[in-house]
């Protein structure tokens, strides 16, 4: 198989700004001599965390409202790294925030970066286990809803359509081989 080129960067310029996003028209020439324009989200310098807490048999979860359905959602603790941290600090960091709960033991499960098309967003998700109470402030709004699912309820979950955002998806199927590997 041949080595891939990647194709000449010939101009990146800021198409819309916001408060949170930037969109970048990026002009690509490839080695086969096309050009072409893309758009893309301003490549990240934060990567993020999940988190799946597991407390005996049971996933702990919250629901917190999600702008882009304009609804509660039903999810993992989750948020960007900060500058300095390691991922398994801010694993235990975004616990503390959204949860009230520190952990003892992170397991790796998997990184994904989604629409690597449009962005690079990588994020780190965790297996957490071992709690103690710890509460940090975090930036929600509104406290997060706290539930419990019980273990043996995965594949439902799975299978429920109200549970649909791809990086929880992609998480909870992580968990799932996880825990069927390991016994």
């Amino acid at each position: 198989m041949n080595e891939l080129k990647a194709p000449e960067i010939l101009s990146i310029s800021v198409v819309a700004k916001t408060r949170i996003f930037e969109i970048q028209s990026v002009d690509l020439k490839f080695s086969n001599g096309e050009r072409r324009t893309y758009e893309r989200f301003k490549p990240s310098s934060r990567a993020a965390v999940m988190i799946l807490p597991v407390d005996g048999d049971d996933l702990l979860m919250v629901k917190e409202y999600a702008m882009g359905t304009e609804r509660y959602e039903l999810g993992f603790p989750k948020g960007l790294m900060e500058q300095g941290e390691t991922p398994e600090e801010s694993a235990n960091r975004e616990m503390q925030e959204e949860i009230g709960l520190g952990a003892k033991e992170f397991i790796h499960l998997r990184t994904v970066n989604t629409s690597p098309n449009f962005m690079n967003s990588p994020m780190h998700i965790f297996l957490a286990k071992d709690f103690y109470p710890s509460k940090l402030e975090g930036d929600e709004p509104e406290p997060l809803q706290l539930v419990r699912v019980p273990l043996t309820k995965l594949n439902a979950l799975l299978g429920d359509s109200a549970f649909c955002e791809a990086r929880n998806l992609v998480a909870l199927y992580c968990l799932r081989d996880y825990l069927e590997n390991s016994c």
